[in-house]
């Protein structure tokens, strides 16, 4: 059987500079040099060798403009060139790496009509219900010889829904595929037409308004056929049909010599044309073929144009089709489903080493294993009245990110998992209040076991069970997008889950199905399994996923965890110096890069809004940029070394030994790709993975019940806003904060696993503890401000700041952004009354935010009448002009711009 092929919903013309179309069976000009004669050699002695070489100069550069007039704005080492790198072995890597690519996507377009329908294959594998009462499933499946669906439908049977190696429902590539038909209630007569189609979305019945087929039928004829056309149409076979009884059937030729010699096609057409002369005319199709007498020319068909011209203005005759189609109320009371709603079933595979059962692989919805059962997946078909009806549209994404990182299962306040519908009631409107506007969900897509927190991916193409339903994921996120949300999802596609009889691996039998052989295909510190990048089925997977949570659930974003673990063979696990060698030699997977270059092409293409971030320690060079200058296409990267940097500040340097230039130098990160940036202060490795985080190191003492002192809780507080306030607006365009984080959640995490006898006991959030007066309730009362400093004032859309003052010694940082000053005295003991700071513009600088105030936990011992304060025409920090501010210890203050003065 042929690879099935679906139709897109739009084509994405070959021409587009970003995804690079190279049709396959386009047919190639080729230009043939004229030769020049030369007539003596004396005339060709004559010339210059000077001139002949600046005429093989002007040729090179006219073949050189050639090219890249063929491949407009398409530059492999575009980025290197714009940045000033000058690295002989990265760029030849990179020209070698777009070429490979561009052999990548004609492989892609012998097998696809585009790279959309490469990213599509949600739209048939898996299990989909037909219009023609029926229920189709394909999977692929390339080391099985027999594949059948078994389930509560069936009654776990291998041999009722099953297909064949060698016989209809298995495809060259692997494919099986398998068609359940709808099961004929008792009593109930089969459909007239074997193409019925039903309606199943509304419930009515056009199809049961008491007009037969039959009169639908002659209404069709008498209405849109012309006369004649429809028994041209009905009997397209009958010539066929009476040629073949004449030389095949009984009273015909026996032998090849009682067969004779078949006349050639002019005498044959003379003699229809004889036969037929006194026929009358009629509107059938006039065709005449008419020979030129040249010898290329072997016919020419020429169609009366009167015929054409109609022809062509006629349109399908749809409406006649739609009215015999029906709605699902007659589907309901002729058939019943083939797989009901609900139905538990598996895959089932007969392999050379045995018969095996998997869930399938395209399944969105999941039971995982539980007390010794086998997991399934469970068919996802719920009526139109219960199915959800989107109410709000997707928002634009807005010139800066403030991510609040979330994990549903622990977003509760009680011992237990937490799940969609809790999440949408109490937490959603939580992060409306706090001022953020996207949220980050993790462990969101199914997984094994739930303290693996949801990176070991057994399905991907489903929402964990374990808080709801997809109709319960969809209203999550619509309820955010109406309250202004983005909604970013923590995507795995840098490795798999190893378990056999839940995930992929060794999911037909064999072990190079979707994953690598050998060590290749096992992850060296995790136990998890590495993809085949390189396989056109494996890419074929991870991109129709990537497009499945967009086009299912209106996903806005993708966070590409851990790519590390998938760019390099050892899995990041080596030390990086900074050389671009280190990304360019053996180590680096090219398949895996090209992946990424893939799947940033076309999920830009068909979602123009998406947003795509990439979790790299590595920075690998070129990550965020355009992938026609030889970028990777991600918008964003993560900066994981600041919250690193405050880890080990916080656990291993003393308050007065904290280097200042450390601290700029690590937010800012890479200068060429700072714009780019999103940047935590503690990120949720810190809170969920066997960390601390920031609050738990400064306001536990490692005894929940145990009282601080008030020196401790006015340190921890004030270091935890200033850490906060300078990774926020230093950094680049965007800020992530996990869960609890941004009230100062100082009760670590811990998911139930063997060692804490599977206790829930603190694997969730302590929301109470916004409701008391205390630190809790002023730290999270400064991050909302904080949060709206960027809203009011667009601190992360402006440039990168001006950092003009760094002084180790005092322990203060000071840098404008915009029209914005902002000054940090991170020294534990020493104040400053009157500290001279540089500022460029001559004016009154106002401070609009003050980490010392009283409500934020502070002592407010600057006061409000202290708050404006005036230029002084003094050169500072290399600025025209200055202010004299008062820093107390640990405080942070912000000024903007009130009043300019001209002199």
């Amino acid at each position: 059987m042929a690879s099935l092929s679906l139709q897109p919903k739009f084509s994405l013309h070959p021409n587009n500079s970003i995804l690079h179309f190279h049709p396959q069976n386009k047919p190639q000009i080729i230009f043939f040099t004229r030769k020049v004669k030369i007539k003596t050699k004396t005339k060709c002695s004559s010339i210059d060798p000077q001139q002949q070489q600046q005429k093989q100069r002007e040729s090179f550069t006219r073949k050189k403009k050639s090219v890249t007039e063929t491949e407009k704005g398409v530059d492999p080492v575009g980025f290197l060139t714009k940045l000033g790198i000058t690295h002989k072995a990265f760029a030849q890597f990179l020209r070698e790496r777009y070429k490979s690519l561009k052999d990548l996507k004609a492989e892609i377009f012998t097998r696809h009509l585009n790279l959309q329908e490469m990213a599509s294959g949600f739209e048939i594998l898996g299990t989909h219900r037909h219009k023609e009462h029926r229920v189709d499933y394909m999977d692929w499946a390339p080391g099985a010889r027999y594949c059948a669906l078994v389930g509560d439908f069936n009654g776990w049977s291998p041999t009722t829904n099953a297909a064949r190696e060698g016989l209809y429902g298995h495809d060259d590539y692997g494919y099986w595929f398998i068609i359940l038909e709808d099961k004929l209630r008792e009593g109930e007569e089969p459909d007239e037409l074997y193409f019925q189609q039903y309606n199943y979305v509304d419930d009515y019945d056009k199809g049961d308004s008491g007009v037969t087929i039959d009169e639908v039928f002659q209404r069709a004829n008498d209405e849109y056929w012309e006369p004649g056309e429809d028994r041209f149409i009905k009997n397209r076979f009958e010539l066929p049909a009476k040629l073949y009884e004449r030389l095949f059937g009984p009273n015909g030729p026996q032998t090849i010599e009682e067969l004779g010699e078949i006349p050639d096609a002019e005498t044959r057409y003379k003699a229809h044309k004889e036969l037929h002369k006194d026929d009358p005319p009629s509107n059938l199709p006039p065709f005449d073929v008419i020979d030129n007498g040249k010898e290329y020319d072997i016919f020419n068909v020429v169609v009366d144009p009167a015929w054409q011209e109609k022809f062509r203005n006629k349109k399908p005759p749809l409406a006649y089709w739609t009215e015999i189609r029906k709605g699902r109320k007659a589907w309901l009371k002729k058939y019943s489903p083939a797989i009901p709603h609900g139905s538990k079933y598996r895959v089932y595979f007969n392999t050379p080493d045995g018969p095996l059962e998997r869930v399938p692989a395209w399944a969105t919805f999941i039971q995982p294993d539980a007390e010794g059962k086998q997991a399934y997946a469970i068919h996802w078909e719920p009526p139109p009245e219960h199915t959800y009806k989107w109410k709000h549209t997707a928002i634009k994404p807005p010139k800066s990110l403030r991510i609040y990182e979330c994990h549903v299962g622990i977003s509760g306040s009680e011992p237990k998992i937490s799940s969609f519908n809790d999440f949408t009631e109490k937490v959603l409107p939580h992060v409306k209040r706090a001022g953020y506007n996207a949220i980050q969900l993790i462990g969101i897509v199914e997984h094994k076991d739930y303290f693996t927190v949801g990176y070991r991916v057994t399905n991907f193409f489903a929402v964990s069970s374990r808080y709801g339903t997809p109709e319960d994921f969809k209203r999550l996120v619509d309820e955010a997008h109406g309250l202004g949300l983005l909604v970013f999802l923590d995507i795995v596609h840098s490795y798999s889950a190893a378990d056999e009889m839940v995930g992929l691996s060794r999911f037909d039998g064999s072990n190079d199905c979707y994953f690598h052989t050998g060590k290749r295909g096992h992850h060296k510190y995790w136990g998890t399994r590495m993809f085949k990048y390189g396989d056109l089925d494996v890419l074929h997977f991870l991109l129709s996923n990537l497009n499945w949570w967009i086009s299912e659930y209106k996903i806005d974003g993708f966070h590409f965890h851990s790519l590390a673990s998938m760019l390099y063979t050892h899995n990041g696990f080596a030390s990086f110096t900074g050389d671009l060698e280190e990304y360019c030699n053996q180590y680096v997977d090219n398949d895996a890069v090209k992946y990424l270059i893939l799947a940033n092409e076309i999920l830009h293409a068909l979602h123009p809004n998406i947003i795509t971030i990439a979790e790299d320690a590595t920075f690998y060079p070129g990550l965020c940029e355009p992938t026609s200058q030889g970028g990777l296409g991600f918008d964003y990267h993560v900066n994981l070394s600041a919250s690193e940097m405050w880890l080990s500040l916080l656990k291993n340097t003393p308050d007065h030994e904290w280097s200042m230039s450390k601290i700029t130098s690590t937010l800012l990160g890479n200068k060429n790709y700072a714009d780019k940036m999103l940047v935590y202060a503690e990120n949720h490795n810190q809170s969920i993975s066997g960390g601390q985080s920031l609050a738990e190191i400064l306001l536990s003492q490692g005894n929940d019940k145990a009282p601080q002192s008030n020196e401790l809780l006015l340190r921890g507080s004030s270091l935890l806003k200033m850490t906060k306030l300078i990774t926020f607006t230093i950094g680049g365009r965007g800020y992530l904060n996990f869960m609890g984080n941004e009230f100062g959640h100082s009760k670590r995490v811990e998911f139930p696993m063997p060692s804490n006898n599977f206790s829930f006991s603190l694997a969730n959030r302590c929301w109470d503890l916004l409701e008391k007066e205390g630190v809790y309730q002023d730290l999270f009362r400064f991050d909302k401000d904080m949060m709206k400093l960027d809203k009011n004032e667009k601190v992360l859309s402006r440039g990168l700041p001006n950092i003009h003052h760094v002084n180790d010694t005092n322990m203060v940082i000071s840098y404008l952004r915009g029209p914005l000053l902002f000054v940090f005295n991170f020294h534990p003991t020493d104040s400053y009354e009157r500290y001279c700071i540089g500022v460029d513009e001559a004016g009154e600088y106002q401070v609009i935010l003050n980490t010392d105030e009283r409500r934020y936990g502070g002592q407010g011992i600057v006061k409000e009448e202290q708050y404006l304060q005036r230029t002084i025409s003094k050169r500072v920090d290399g600025l025209r002009n200055c202010i004299e501010v008062s820093l107390p210890s640990r405080t942070a203050q912000v000024y903007k711009l009130y009043r300019i003065l001209r002199i």
